[in-house]
């Protein structure tokens, strides 16, 4: 073989350019994927960019093609190791979903219930919610939106900013009150119009 046919044929590797010692036999042979590792894997994952509820995981390991009874055995493992509580879960949600989306306790119930969480543990976690808390957490989002209103109608502005309380999870009841307070707060000229009605 010539030079050319030497240098067109450097890096490339065929099968007869493997080392016929047997050192390419002495390599690890892969062994099938164990089911039990490949779930944990899954677990561990997910676990580490957030908390997640027991139902959450056991959705991702189905997704995973993992067979039922394998799931359930490996998250039972996490459950008694304290790495999957929904209890624990439950309260950082509702604390964390508060603090960012300001969400009232309906939806907080909606969505712990959606992701599995037994009742007696959603009652729990709610329970912890402080009705002050909640209530100036829905006035902060009401003072937020009403800056942007300056123009609009006050049945309008009274109409969107309930609904918008109302599509966090606060209670009827409480986001009429907020919203009219922080609309009186506001100045709207027309704010005491609905209390001169007949």
């Amino acid at each position: 073989m010539n030079d050319e046919g030497r240098s067109r044929g450097r890096g490339r590797r065929t099968p007869d350019s493997e080392p016929r010692d047997g050192a390419a036999d002495t390599k690890p042979q892969r062994k099938p994927d164990d089911p039990a590792a490949q779930a944990r894997d899954v677990v561990y994952r997910l676990l580490a960019s957030r908390a997640r509820s027991r139902l959450e995981l056991r959705q991702a390991l189905l997704r995973k093609d993992i067979d039922e009874e394998i799931a359930d055995a490996v998250l039972q493992k996490f459950v008694d190791a304290g790495l999957v509580d929904d209890a624990s879960f439950a309260e950082e949600w509702v604390n964390q979903r508060q603090r960012s989306q300001g969400l009232g306790r309906k939806a907080l119930g909606f969505e712990l219930r959606r992701k599995g969480i037994d009742e007696h543990l959603v009652e729990s976690a709610l329970s912890n919610v402080d009705s002050d808390a909640e209530a100036e957490r829905a006035r902060e989002l009401v003072q937020r939106k009403l800056r942007g209103m300056g123009s609009v109608e006050h049945t309008a502005k009274m109409r969107r900013l309930v609904g918008m309380l109302a599509r966090k999870g606060y209670s009827e009841g409480l986001a009429y009150r907020i919203v009219k307070e922080e609309i009186e707060n506001a100045g709207d000229p027309a704010a005491d119009s609905d209390l001169d009605l007949p």
